[in-house]
C-alpha cells in the first residue's frame, strides 16, 4: 500500500474513534427535557429516552443507604404529580425539604425514575428581596455615587 493511503486510513480510524467516544460520553445531548406531569402521563413513549426532569423533593420520602450508596426519594410537581426516584451515587449536600431536584436518567418501573445524576437548587436562594423595603439611596452610597440629598 502507498504511504498516503495508510495515512488516510489511520486518520479516518482516529476520527471515527473520537466520534464514537464523544457520542458515548455525552448521552444528555441526545436526551429530552420534560415536565414531570408529561413524563408520568407518557411513560411508555419515553421509556427508552434519556430524560431531564425536575421536581420538588419530598423530604419524608428520603431513604439513604450509605453502605450501598443508594438514594431513594420522591419528587412532585406543583400540581401534586409524584414520581419515585432511585439514584446510585453520592447524596447531594443540600438534600432537604424545599429543594428542587434536577434529575437526568431513564424511566424504570411504573412511576419510577432511575437517575444517573441528581442536582439540587434551592428556589429561595434565587428570589429577590421584598421591594417594599428597597432604598435606592442606600445602593447609591454603596456604589460610591453621590446621593440626591447632597
Amino acid at each position: 500500500m502507498k504511504k498516503n493511503t495508510i495515512m488516510t486510513m489511520a486518520g479516518l480510524a482516529i476520527a471515527a474513534a473520537i466520534l464514537i467516544l464523544l457520542m458515548a460520553a455525552t448521552p444528555a445531548s441526545s436526551g429530552i427535557e420534560l415536565p414531570l406531569k408529561e413524563l408520568l402521563e407518557n411513560q411508555e413513549k419515553h421509556k427508552d429516552d434519556f430524560v431531564t426532569v425536575e421536581g420538588l423533593l419530598i423530604e419524608e420520602s428520603i431513604d439513604w443507604n450509605a453502605d450501598d450508596i443508594v438514594l431513594k426519594f420522591d419528587v412532585q410537581d406543583e400540581e401534586g404529580h409524584t414520581m419515585h426516584v432511585v439514584y446510585e451515587g453520592v447524596r447531594p449536600d443540600n438534600f432537604s425539604e424545599g429543594v428542587i431536584a434536577i434529575l437526568q436518567g431513564y424511566l424504570g418501573e411504573e412511576n419510577t425514575f432511575n437517575a444517573e445524576s441528581v442536582q439540587t437548587r434551592c428556589p429561595s436562594k434565587y428570589e429577590g428581596e421584598d421591594m417594599e423595603d428597597y432604598d435606592p439611596e442606600f445602593h447609591k452610597e454603596k456604589l460610591g455615587e453621590p446621593s440626591s440629598e447632597e
